[in-house]
């Protein structure tokens, strides 16, 4: 049994690294470790994380981030626009309270900044993982982060990259990093599971019902007031079914889905927040595509959600480090359509794999390509019943073969065993 120190700078839910990171803390819990997660989560007892004790740092308010979004209670900022004194400060508030929880045999930190520092002034033995956003949006093409997360991750025991792609974009920012191990994110392969749709939706229908008011949609990380009569009503044709879930800014790309989506015969179901919302939802009506936009969900929803699903499209247009939106509706039995590039070129390459041969160019379409997208969705979408069940079961093989939550966490603690 091993003692681990699990760090993230932010939430427990919604985006990527919020779900790795509580992910990993039930998966090694589980295990028998004896996990503490720590991170500025509210409410984690909202979450499954297994048997690992949470902790909340007091970080003083201020919340450095890579992207604006609204946190209550916080002081938000990108992390360029803070100054040094005042990162360095929230660095060592953050650090003072791993330092009392040791000693540990290892402490976890997310991203390079500001996980990297956190973790180096632990004084313990400490692994990064880099998510990739910090490195996009925030470190590359400024000298002074990118040479602090180079400084930080020198005095690591592992860096982790969860792609090829990722691995490119550290060098890029950091220069030359020693010890650094591919491991990709994981997926719950329990959790997203195939369904028959009758029972999906009525499952779906289900969660929906039990979602917290949200009176004129006030509140943007809440489910949209009313989805379960919107849901009922928007899905019971026989249309197909597309999905797109993530956040709704420009980088995802979703008015290139919505552009394809033109002409095709089939309901788009939009899933996310963000500030595009508003211009996405004008720009679906101009274009003459059925669309309901939800707002958040949670996995409870999105679980169900993608069995029902016959496609997902993940249309971004910026560098992602790991598809992994596609490799969870994949392993829930619906095909994802992916953008080839970065680390979504690599959940393609692993879909394809699998892939009875005929099918294998409907796993990706050329970035930012609104006519390929058509073309291969269109495809997808009219394939017969045989074929559509044929790829549907490749994908869950391929998300079960690959990303599954068990191996990638053991993985993980390879460097300290």
């Amino acid at each position: 049994m091993m003692r681990i120190l699990l760090w993230h700078g932010y939430l427990l839910g919604g985006t990527g690294s919020n779900v790795y990171t509580r992910m990993l803390a039930r998966e090694w819990s589980r295990a028998g470790h004896d996990v503490v997660v720590l991170s500025q989560e509210p409410d984690p007892g909202r979450y499954d994380i297994g048997l690992a004790t949470a902790l909340r740092p007091d970080v003083g308010g201020l919340l450095p981030t890579f992207i604006i979004d609204r946190y209550e209670g916080y002081e938000v900022r990108r992390v360029q626009d803070c100054t040094r004194a005042e990162l360095d400060r929230w660095v060592e508030a953050n650090a003072s309270v791993l330092r009392d929880l040791l000693p540990a045999d290892v402490v976890f930190t997310n991203h390079v900044l500001l996980g990297g520092p956190v973790g180096a002034a632990t004084g313990a033995p400490f692994a990064v993982k880099a998510h990739g956003s910090e490195l996009e949006y925030s470190m590359r093409g400024n000298a002074e982060l990118s040479a602090w997360g180079a400084e930080a991750l020198a005095t690591a025991r592992a860096t982790f990259v969860g792609s090829g792609h990722i691995r490119t974009v550290l060098e890029e920012v950091c220069g030359h990093v020693r010890d650094v191990i591919e491991v990709p994110p994981g997926v719950d392969v329990d959790e997203w599971a195939p369904e028959p749709r009758e029972l999906a939706l009525a499952a779906l229908l289900d969660q929906a019902a039990n979602d917290p008011p949200n009176p004129g949609n006030g509140e943007e990380r809440l489910p949209d007031e009313g989805n379960a009569d919107r849901l009922r009503h928007f899905l019971e044709t026989e249309q197909p079914v597309v999905v797109y879930f993530g956040k709704l800014i420009e980088q995802k790309g979703v008015h290139v889905l919505l552009e394809a989506m033109r002409g095709i015969d089939a309901r788009l179901v939009v899933v996310g927040f963000g500030p595009e919302r508003c211009a996405l939802e004008r720009q679906a009506a101009e274009r003459g595509v059925g669309a309901l936009f939800t707002g958040p969900l949670e996995h409870r929803h999105l679980r169900h959600l993608l069995a029902l699903a016959d496609a997902c499209v993940v249309p971004s247009v910026f560098p992602e480090a790991f598809g992994m939106v596609a490799a969870e509706a994949a392993a829930a039995g619906c095909p994802p359509l992916v953008a080839r590039h970065s680390g979504l070129a690599e959940v393609a390459a692993g879909l394809e794999a699998r892939y009875p041969a005929e099918a294998r160019h409907l796993a990706a379409f050329d970035s930012g390509d609104a006519v390929d997208l058509h073309r291969r969705l269109a495809e997808l979408l009219t394939l017969p019943h045989p074929e559509r069940e044929l790829v549907r079961a490749a994908a869950r093989e391929a998300v079960v073969e690959r990303w599954s939550w068990a191996g990638v966490s053991r993985r993980l603690l390879q460097p300290f065993t």
